[in-house]
Protein backbone atom coordinates (compact mmCIF):
# COMPACT_ATOMS: atom_id res chain seq x y z
CA UNK A 1 0.00 0.00 0.00
CA UNK A 2 2.58 2.12 0.83
CA UNK A 3 4.76 1.17 -2.34
CA UNK A 4 1.63 2.42 -4.37
CA UNK A 5 0.89 5.70 -2.39
CA UNK A 6 4.89 6.83 -3.14
CA UNK A 7 4.54 5.58 -7.05
CA UNK A 8 1.51 7.60 -7.10
CA UNK A 9 3.59 10.86 -5.56
CA UNK A 10 6.64 10.33 -7.62
CA UNK A 11 4.09 10.11 -11.01
CA UNK A 12 2.62 13.44 -9.44
CA UNK A 13 6.04 15.31 -9.29
CA UNK A 14 6.97 14.14 -12.85
CA UNK A 15 3.72 15.19 -14.11
CA UNK A 16 4.35 18.61 -12.63
CA UNK A 17 7.42 19.04 -13.86
CA UNK A 18 6.93 18.07 -17.23
CA UNK A 19 3.95 20.65 -17.73
CA UNK A 20 6.73 22.80 -16.09
CA UNK A 21 8.69 22.16 -19.15
CA UNK A 22 6.30 22.87 -21.55
CA UNK A 23 5.30 25.91 -19.99
CA UNK A 24 8.57 27.62 -19.93
CA UNK A 25 10.07 26.13 -22.77
CA UNK A 26 8.88 28.87 -25.30
CA UNK A 27 10.59 31.57 -22.60
CA UNK A 28 13.90 29.39 -22.68
CA UNK A 29 13.50 29.27 -26.54
CA UNK A 30 13.63 32.76 -26.80
CA UNK A 31 16.16 33.73 -24.57
CA UNK A 32 18.43 31.40 -26.43
CA UNK A 33 17.49 32.86 -29.82
CA UNK A 34 18.17 36.33 -28.40
CA UNK A 35 21.78 35.47 -27.82
CA UNK A 36 22.27 32.82 -30.75
CA UNK A 37 25.00 33.74 -33.62
CA UNK A 38 21.85 35.26 -36.32
CA UNK A 39 22.60 32.57 -38.85
CA UNK A 40 21.18 30.12 -36.43
CA UNK A 41 18.18 32.03 -35.03
CA UNK A 42 14.85 29.89 -35.28
CA UNK A 43 16.84 27.94 -37.53
CA UNK A 44 17.61 25.01 -35.04
CA UNK A 45 15.64 24.20 -31.66
CA UNK A 46 19.24 24.60 -30.01
CA UNK A 47 21.35 26.81 -31.15
CA UNK A 48 25.15 25.74 -30.67
CA UNK A 49 26.98 29.25 -31.73
CA UNK A 50 26.13 32.51 -29.42
CA UNK A 51 26.68 35.93 -29.57
CA UNK A 52 25.84 39.29 -27.45
CA UNK A 53 25.32 40.98 -31.30
CA UNK A 54 21.73 41.10 -31.26
CA UNK A 55 21.82 42.49 -28.20
CA UNK A 56 24.85 45.12 -29.32
CA UNK A 57 22.56 45.65 -32.57
CA UNK A 58 19.43 46.77 -30.54
CA UNK A 59 21.31 48.64 -27.75
CA UNK A 60 23.05 50.67 -30.12
CA UNK A 61 19.92 51.83 -32.22
CA UNK A 62 19.18 49.18 -34.78
CA UNK A 63 19.62 50.18 -38.65
CA UNK A 64 22.13 52.49 -39.38
CA UNK A 65 20.26 54.61 -42.00
CA UNK A 66 17.26 54.68 -39.22
CA UNK A 67 18.79 54.13 -35.62
CA UNK A 68 16.02 53.45 -32.96
CA UNK A 69 15.83 55.02 -29.42
CA UNK A 70 16.10 51.64 -27.47
CA UNK A 71 17.54 52.72 -24.55
CA UNK A 72 15.02 55.86 -24.12
CA UNK A 73 12.66 53.50 -25.10
CA UNK A 74 13.27 51.42 -21.72
CA UNK A 75 13.62 54.13 -19.48
CA UNK A 76 9.79 55.81 -20.44
CA UNK A 77 8.89 52.17 -20.16
CA UNK A 78 10.09 52.52 -16.83
CA UNK A 79 8.57 55.93 -15.81
CA UNK A 80 5.54 55.37 -17.29
CA UNK A 81 4.71 51.81 -15.68
CA UNK A 82 6.08 53.25 -12.78
CA UNK A 83 4.17 56.61 -12.04
CA UNK A 84 1.21 55.14 -13.39
CA UNK A 85 1.54 51.89 -10.91
CA UNK A 86 2.06 54.83 -8.32
CA UNK A 87 -0.89 56.70 -8.67
CA UNK A 88 -3.02 53.10 -9.48
CA UNK A 89 -1.94 52.11 -5.58
CA UNK A 90 -2.37 55.61 -4.35
CA UNK A 91 -6.01 56.07 -5.39
CA UNK A 92 -6.68 52.34 -4.89
CA UNK A 93 -5.84 52.14 -1.00
CA UNK A 94 -7.74 55.82 -0.59
CA UNK A 95 -10.75 55.07 -2.25
CA UNK A 96 -11.17 51.58 -0.73
CA UNK A 97 -9.73 52.85 2.77
CA UNK A 98 -13.22 55.49 2.03
CA UNK A 99 -15.66 52.75 1.14
CA UNK A 100 -14.31 50.50 3.82
CA UNK A 101 -14.13 52.04 6.95
CA UNK A 102 -15.78 55.45 6.70
CA UNK A 103 -19.56 55.30 6.41
CA UNK A 104 -21.40 57.78 4.29
CA UNK A 105 -24.30 58.16 1.99
CA UNK A 106 -24.18 56.46 -1.10
CA UNK A 107 -21.34 53.56 -0.28
CA UNK A 108 -23.21 50.58 -1.50
CA UNK A 109 -24.29 52.37 -4.56
CA UNK A 110 -21.09 53.02 -5.30
CA UNK A 111 -19.52 49.73 -4.51
CA UNK A 112 -21.91 48.70 -6.97
CA UNK A 113 -20.88 51.21 -9.44
CA UNK A 114 -17.29 49.74 -9.27
CA UNK A 115 -18.62 46.11 -9.76
CA UNK A 116 -20.78 47.44 -12.61
CA UNK A 117 -17.88 48.98 -14.76
CA UNK A 118 -15.53 46.39 -13.89
CA UNK A 119 -17.84 44.05 -16.31
CA UNK A 120 -17.15 46.62 -19.20
CA UNK A 121 -13.95 46.37 -21.25
CA UNK A 122 -11.66 49.52 -21.15
CA UNK A 123 -11.35 49.90 -24.66
CA UNK A 124 -14.99 51.32 -24.94
CA UNK A 125 -13.36 54.39 -23.21
CA UNK A 126 -10.32 54.57 -25.35
CA UNK A 127 -11.64 56.94 -27.87
CA UNK A 128 -13.14 59.58 -25.73
CA UNK A 129 -10.02 59.44 -23.23
CA UNK A 130 -8.07 59.78 -26.66
CA UNK A 131 -9.96 62.87 -27.61
CA UNK A 132 -9.31 64.31 -23.84
CA UNK A 133 -6.08 63.96 -23.59
CA UNK A 134 -5.54 65.51 -27.01
CA UNK A 135 -7.62 68.62 -26.36
CA UNK A 136 -5.99 69.23 -22.73
CA UNK A 137 -2.68 69.43 -24.74
CA UNK A 138 -1.20 66.04 -23.24
CA UNK A 139 -1.18 64.26 -26.43
CA UNK A 140 2.67 62.80 -26.60
CA UNK A 141 3.96 63.38 -23.35
CA UNK A 142 4.67 61.13 -20.16
CA UNK A 143 1.39 62.93 -18.83
CA UNK A 144 -0.93 61.41 -21.37
CA UNK A 145 0.48 58.14 -20.75
CA UNK A 146 0.51 57.98 -17.01
CA UNK A 147 -3.37 60.23 -16.17
CA UNK A 148 -5.65 58.04 -18.01
CA UNK A 149 -4.32 54.79 -16.39
CA UNK A 150 -3.78 56.11 -12.88
CA UNK A 151 -7.30 54.31 -11.61
CA UNK A 152 -7.57 50.82 -11.17
CA UNK A 153 -11.54 49.45 -10.37
CA UNK A 154 -9.93 46.15 -9.72
CA UNK A 155 -7.54 47.19 -7.43
CA UNK A 156 -10.14 49.45 -5.71
CA UNK A 157 -12.32 46.12 -5.30
CA UNK A 158 -9.31 44.17 -3.83
CA UNK A 159 -8.39 46.38 -1.50
CA UNK A 160 -11.94 47.26 -0.17
CA UNK A 161 -12.85 43.52 0.24
CA UNK A 162 -9.41 43.01 2.63
CA UNK A 163 -9.47 46.57 4.30
CA UNK A 164 -13.23 44.97 5.38
CA UNK A 165 -12.00 41.99 7.11
CA UNK A 166 -9.33 44.13 9.33
CA UNK A 167 -11.44 44.56 12.41
CA UNK A 168 -12.82 47.69 13.52
CA UNK A 169 -11.32 47.87 17.26
CA UNK A 170 -8.29 48.70 15.72
CA UNK A 171 -9.04 51.96 14.16
CA UNK A 172 -11.46 52.92 17.01
CA UNK A 173 -8.77 52.49 19.30
CA UNK A 174 -6.52 54.74 17.38
CA UNK A 175 -9.17 57.45 16.61
CA UNK A 176 -9.31 57.43 20.80
CA UNK A 177 -5.63 58.38 20.76
CA UNK A 178 -6.51 61.06 18.32
CA UNK A 179 -4.78 59.38 15.20
CA UNK A 180 -6.48 61.38 12.08
CA UNK A 181 -7.75 59.34 8.98
CA UNK A 182 -4.45 59.38 7.03
CA UNK A 183 -1.92 58.12 10.10
CA UNK A 184 -5.08 55.39 10.32
CA UNK A 185 -4.17 54.28 6.69
CA UNK A 186 -0.36 55.09 6.97
CA UNK A 187 0.54 53.40 10.36
CA UNK A 188 -2.08 50.56 10.80
CA UNK A 189 -4.29 49.64 8.09
CA UNK A 190 -0.96 49.57 5.42
CA UNK A 191 1.14 47.40 7.40
CA UNK A 192 -1.44 44.55 7.94
CA UNK A 193 -1.52 45.00 3.87
CA UNK A 194 1.54 43.98 3.03
CA UNK A 195 0.64 40.54 1.46
CA UNK A 196 -2.45 42.34 -0.68
CA UNK A 197 -0.41 45.05 -1.60
CA UNK A 198 2.33 42.49 -3.05
CA UNK A 199 0.06 41.03 -4.99
CA UNK A 200 -2.13 44.74 -5.96
CA UNK A 201 1.28 45.93 -6.96
CA UNK A 202 2.56 42.92 -9.08
CA UNK A 203 -0.63 42.42 -11.21
CA UNK A 204 -0.67 46.03 -11.73
CA UNK A 205 2.99 47.14 -12.50
CA UNK A 206 2.78 44.09 -14.83
CA UNK A 207 -0.24 45.33 -16.67
CA UNK A 208 0.55 48.79 -17.21
CA UNK A 209 4.36 47.25 -18.21
CA UNK A 210 2.75 45.40 -20.94
CA UNK A 211 0.25 47.90 -21.96
CA UNK A 212 0.58 48.42 -25.82
CA UNK A 213 -2.76 49.99 -27.64
CA UNK A 214 -2.92 53.22 -25.71
CA UNK A 215 1.12 53.92 -25.60
CA UNK A 216 0.83 53.40 -29.51
CA UNK A 217 -2.04 56.16 -29.56
CA UNK A 218 -0.76 58.98 -27.28
CA UNK A 219 3.09 58.39 -27.70
CA UNK A 220 3.95 60.04 -31.33
CA UNK A 221 7.65 60.94 -31.09
CA UNK A 222 10.45 58.79 -31.26
CA UNK A 223 11.41 60.06 -27.51
CA UNK A 224 8.36 59.17 -26.42
CA UNK A 225 8.16 55.62 -27.31
CA UNK A 226 7.74 52.92 -25.02
CA UNK A 227 9.23 49.33 -25.35
CA UNK A 228 6.04 47.69 -26.57
CA UNK A 229 5.68 50.24 -29.23
CA UNK A 230 9.20 49.61 -30.36
CA UNK A 231 9.00 46.24 -30.05
CA UNK A 232 5.50 46.31 -32.18
CA UNK A 233 7.59 47.61 -34.91
CA UNK A 234 9.52 44.84 -35.41
CA UNK A 235 7.07 42.96 -37.12
CA UNK A 236 6.96 45.96 -39.93
CA UNK A 237 10.05 47.90 -41.15
CA UNK A 238 12.35 45.54 -39.00
CA UNK A 239 10.88 42.11 -39.46
CA UNK A 240 13.80 41.22 -40.80
CA UNK A 241 15.54 41.37 -37.54
CA UNK A 242 14.43 38.12 -35.40
CA UNK A 243 17.29 37.79 -33.29
CA UNK A 244 17.07 41.62 -31.92
CA UNK A 245 13.44 41.40 -31.67
CA UNK A 246 13.88 37.86 -29.28
CA UNK A 247 15.98 40.47 -27.34
CA UNK A 248 13.94 43.18 -27.07
CA UNK A 249 11.25 40.61 -25.89
CA UNK A 250 13.76 39.30 -23.50
CA UNK A 251 14.27 43.15 -22.44
CA UNK A 252 10.59 43.73 -22.18
CA UNK A 253 10.02 40.64 -19.64
CA UNK A 254 13.01 41.07 -17.81
CA UNK A 255 11.82 43.32 -14.53
CA UNK A 256 8.74 41.68 -14.31
CA UNK A 257 10.73 38.48 -13.28
CA UNK A 258 12.94 40.22 -11.29
CA UNK A 259 10.11 42.16 -9.45
CA UNK A 260 8.17 38.89 -9.06
CA UNK A 261 11.36 37.10 -7.54
CA UNK A 262 11.87 39.75 -5.38
CA UNK A 263 8.62 39.60 -3.71
CA UNK A 264 7.64 35.79 -4.36
CA UNK A 265 6.99 35.19 -0.40
CA UNK A 266 4.52 37.76 0.01
CA UNK A 267 2.93 37.59 -3.25
CA UNK A 268 2.31 33.53 -1.95
CA UNK A 269 0.79 35.33 1.05
CA UNK A 270 -1.92 37.57 -0.97
CA UNK A 271 -2.46 35.13 -3.09
CA UNK A 272 -4.21 32.75 -0.41
CA UNK A 273 -6.25 35.43 0.80
CA UNK A 274 -7.64 36.31 -2.22
CA UNK A 275 -8.11 32.53 -2.56
CA UNK A 276 -10.30 31.92 0.44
Amino acid sequence: MGGAKKKGLWFRYLLAVVLLLIMIFPYIYMVLNSFADWDQVDKKLFPTEYTLQSYQWLLGGGEAVIPRPWLNAFFNSFIVSGASTFLMMVTAIMVAYALAKMPFKGRDTINNFILFQMFFPAIILLIPTFLVIQRIGMYDSYWGMILPKAMSLWAVFMYTNFFKAIPDTFIEAAKLDGASELQIMYKIVMPMSKSITTVIFLFLFMERWTELLWDMLVAKSDNMLTLNVLLSQMFGPYGGYPGPMYAASVLLTLPIIIIFLLFAKKFQEGMQFTLK
